[in-house]
């Protein structure tokens, strides 16, 4: 088995795998129909119940699923396929099937959070009448702000993983 990660890269995984938390516990408590501000014509688009609830309940597991996929670059089974899986179980991980797709994570992740960060305010988002604002407003944003780092940490975690793999060797603080 390759060098482990060292301890700072473990922390930014960690960090970058709970980022998406907040925002999915935000959209969770809308879909079962906790009061987060939203009034007028945008209350009755986001009322509980079918598909809203559903619907958000499947996008904050999916999220949050793909959020934890970072810790693969820092555990043992980012580098060695699980034993129980059928097939794959104890083969190793070509670097490149864990570094591709967590590169494209990471620019997708930070052009989709930077995008919606830009338009935030946009008419047809909070800048709606009857999106949430005062409290709520601040909270729903404290909730989703968190995901602007999940791009770049994911990012850092992914350079890490690839200088470990292929290097052979813990990356130094000085290349960090």
């Amino acid at each position: 088995m390759d060098a482990t990660a060292p301890r700072w890269i473990e922390w930014t995984a960690r960090a970058a795998s709970l980022t998406a938390l907040p925002s999915g516990v935000w959209r969770v408590a809308l879909g079962f129909g906790v009061p987060v501000g939203f009034s007028g014509d945008l209350a009755d688009l986001y009322r509980p119940g079918w598909p809203l609830t559903p619907y958000v309940i499947v996008l904050s597991l999916l999220t949050e699923s793909l959020a934890m996929l970072t810790m693969g670059l820092v555990r043992p089974w980012g580098e060695v396929v699980p034993s129980w899986i059928p097939w794959l179980g104890g083969r190793r991980v070509p670097p490149l099937a864990a570094v591709v797709p967590a590169s494209l994570g990471a620019l997708a992740v930070t052009a989709i959070t930077l995008l919606g960060a830009v338009s935030w305010t946009a008419p047809d988002a909070m800048g709606d009448p009857d999106a949430p604002h005062g409290l709520a407003g601040a909270v729903m944003t404290a909730c989703y702000a968190p995901l602007l780092a999940w791009g770049p940490l994911l990012a850092v975690v992914t350079t890490a993983y690839y200088l470990r793999r292929t290097r052979g060797t813990r990356p130094t603080e000085a290349t960090a």
